[in-house]
């Protein structure tokens, strides 16, 4: 209990989400953007590719107003530093084509942040506008960074987004003409409506590796590829000489959530190599075992017996990657979250 108590502060995951993956799908573009960033693993591939260490996503929670859009911001954390939000909605074709000379092809569309709810008239704050062709169909995608900044500090002043198109023909004004789209049926609900914000945590997580077991009650979180190597006799483990002692290096370290339990919250990846350092540093140390300058000379000491009470360098990661999650959380938004220093990609000797 107390282990995975110390997984879950790594992982910063205060509330357990409920050991089940809901009925919805996660929204495509977190999907994508999970993709973009990390390859399937979960490992980073270039760091800088990601604004901020945490990306969450709101789906609309408004399904009869057409042109009304409210999202429940509530799951950020306190301390998070919000970099940017935008407000993505997918827009729908007109299927009638007019044939009318005086119809232009393109209307107005107004983004506006609802500063009262239920108040007639709709008291209301312009935040975006452009012009958007009627007989195209696609996401369009809105700055709404100082709006939903107001939001995280005061969420009482969280009324949500309204819409309007405006279409105007040469003597007359009509509004509301082209739709966007709400989770209304399995095809919309990969189109709904999402307010996605880019921040950072401002957590220092903990960089400490899980270390390896000790002994063949290995857990069944952890694996290790080389477990076979634990079997063998004790005796066979003892090296006999000291040419047989294995040299520092990198071993494998699978970390499986679905032997965790977490495997219903966690969209991808279903588990990731921590790897983890192992072997001896004992003088010369060679170039490949990465040492410091530090260590090179703490060998030396270690061997010329200067210091009774020196021993050999440590053999550890010197060179760490960064981990991504996309998973719900306990309110079944998605969020994508960067872990630094989550994969040991080299060792060496310090």
């Amino acid at each position: 209990a107390a282990a995975l108590q110390r997984l879950r502060e790594v992982f910063d995951v205060e509330e357990l989400p409920p050991d089940f993956l809901p009925h919805k799908k996660p929204p495509q573009f977190m999907v994508d953007l999970f993709y973009k960033v990390a390859y399937a693993n979960g490992i980073t591939r270039s760091p800088g590719l990601l604004e901020g260490d945490v990306v969450r996503s709101f789906e609309d929670r408004v399904h009869v107003d057409q042109y009304r859009f409210y999202f429940d911001i509530s799951a950020m954390e306190k301390g998070e530093q919000m970099l940017k939000a935008e407000f993505r909605v997918f827009k729908l074709k007109k299927t009638h084509v007019s044939s009318r000379s005086d119809v232009k092809h393109f209307c107005k569309v107004e983004v506006y942040e609802i500063l009262e709810s239920g108040s007639k008239p709709q008291r209301k704050h312009l935040v975006a506008s452009r012009l958007l062709s009627l007989y195209t169909e696609g996401w369009e995608v809105f700055n709404v960074t100082q709006t939903v900044s107001k939001w995280v500090r005061n969420n009482s002043s969280n009324h949500g987004f309204l819409i309007t198109t405006t279409h105007i023909f040469s003597n007359r004004i009509e509004h509301n003409l082209i739709k966007f789209a709400k989770s209304q049926g399995p095809l919309q609900e990969s189109r709904n409506a999402l307010l996605v914000l880019f921040t950072n945590s401002n957590k220092r997580r903990s960089s400490s590796f899980m270390n390896p077991a000790k002994n063949d009650a290995e857990t069944q979180i952890i694996g290790n590829s080389n477990a076979s190597m634990s079997r063998r006799p004790r005796a066979a483990a003892v090296p006999s000489a000291k040419s047989q002692v294995t040299a520092c290096h990198r071993r494998e370290l699978y970390v499986d959530f679905r032997a965790i339990g977490w495997s219903g919250w966690i969209i991808h990846p279903s588990g990731y190599n921590a790897f983890y350092c192992r072997g001896s540093c004992l003088f010369p140390l060679g170039e490949n075992l990465n040492a410091t300058n530090h260590a090179t000379v703490q060998s030396i000491v270690h061997t010329l017996k200067l210091s009774q009470d020196v021993s050999t360098p440590c053999c550890v990661p010197d060179e760490l990657k960064s981990l991504n999650l996309l998973y719900f959380d306990d309110k079944e938004n998605v969020v994508l979250k960067n872990y630094k220093d989550m994969v040991a990609t080299r060792c060496g000797c310090h």
